[in-house]
């Protein structure tokens, strides 16, 4: 088997594994008792807290537990927004955003009565800056951008955002780091982001893990309530172990982050440079200025779930559009807005790699892909 699904989910380190289970037995108690089980569990959960502070080094940040990245945009995008509805309510974003963010955005339009502009994006799935600066309005309230897109890997302008930004204290920057965490190195703090997205399962963690990095001073609505754990913002007993298991493998994948993003930095460009090569693929993914670890290609004329169960019938698993929308059988939104025409956006495939992963994987991948594209060209004709 050879899995190149790592953008919808990776396979948890066994050390995490392993964490999750020990925690979920030693400290079952809830954290907000006033016992000493309790004491003990809520002691565990601080330390997770600062452990992930510390790997990413964030001094005035408070970390916000979730069930994963789609709560956490919906807290911070909401939570920002209803906290700041006096002040204004215009909010800026990139139109290739997750559709946990376009969708909470369409959601705070339709009901809420806020205005959203969501930024193009170039042929190679880029925002401007200068655009971001245009569309700043006195009413506006909060910029949302992704910093690695999940589909094609284009890297936001998420420093330069952030730097035009702090001429605008009172605009929150919301940033969705979940493709780019421990991929594409990012100092949150000096970005000047606010309030930061990330999600366990996309860096060997668990799935259901998450959390909201929220800058200190950032007042958010709860989108939960009912109790007041975690600072107020989000209410429930917290998952213990499901956050001491995200701090294990935040720790785990910092470490020789450099050695990792350069193997699998080349196992991206022979990849791209193999399917550039191939009649009848187009590369979707830039050429620069992109994540090491996505690569999106089409066929044009042919559907991508055909060639996606062909290449699992040799033991290859790749995607098409983000899992969370792959049943909708629909069209990359993204490659449309990047201009690719229909026939392109219907037929995308995303390889995306695991830190473990080498150039090897692209002989069986292009041996099995070759074929596969041929055989489906000739029904075609």
């Amino acid at each position: 088997m050879i899995y190149l699904d790592n953008s919808s989910t990776t396979e948890p380190y066994e050390d995490v594994l392993e964490v999750y289970k020990q925690t979920s037995s030693r400290y079952f108690g809830n954290p907000s008792s006033l016992h000493r089980l309790g004491t003990e569990t809520e002691q565990l959960l601080e330390a997770a807290a600062q452990q992930i502070k510390k790997t990413l080094r964030l001094k005035n940040y408070d970390i916000v537990f979730t069930s994963g990245a789609t709560e956490a945009n919906n807290a911070a995008l909401k939570g920002a927004a209803w906290a700041n509805i006096k002040k204004g309510r215009h909010i800026i974003a990139t139109a290739i955003e997750h559709p946990s963010v376009t969708e909470t955005l369409d959601q705070l339009t339709e009901l809420f009565g806020f205005e959203v502009t969501f930024l193009p994006v170039n042929q190679d799935g880029f925002v401007s800056v200068q655009d971001v600066k245009e569309a700043i309005r006195p009413d506006t309230i909060m910029v949302s951008m992704m910093h690695v897109n999940n589909e094609v890997g284009s890297i936001q302008p998420v420093k330069e955002t952030g730097d035009l930004l702090k001429q605008h204290r009172d605009i929150l920057f919301h940033v969705d780091h979940v493709q780019g965490i421990h991929k594409v190195p990012l100092s949150i703090e000096e970005a000047g982001i606010d309030l930061c997205t990330i999600s366990g399962h996309k860096f060997h963690g668990l799935k259901g893990t998450g959390a909201l990095l929220v800058k200190k001073g950032t007042r958010l609505i709860p989108l939960i309530t009912g109790g007041s754990q975690q600072k107020g913002i989000r209410a429930g007993t917290e998952h213990t172990a499901g956050a001491v298991s995200l701090a294990k493998a935040v720790n785990l994948s910092a470490r020789d982050m450099a050695e990792r993003l350069s193997a699998m930095e080349k196992a991206k460009n022979v990849l791209i440079n193999r399917l550039s090569e191939t009649d009848g693929v187009v590369v979707n993914t830039p050429a620069e200025n992109s994540a090491p670890h996505i690569i999106n290609f089409s066929v044009p004329g042919v559907k991508a779930e055909v060639l996606l169960h062909m290449l699992e019938e040799k033991g290859i698993y790749v995607s098409t559009t983000a899992a969370c929308s792959a049943r909708e059988h629909k069209p990359s939104r993204v490659l449309l807005q990047m201009n690719k025409g229909e026939q392109i956006a219907a037929s995308s495939i995303r390889i995306s790699l695991s830190f473990s992963q080498t150039a090897e994987v692209a002989e069986p991948f292009m041996n099995a892909l070759v074929p596969a594209v041929q055989k489906l060209k000739k029904v075609m004709r």
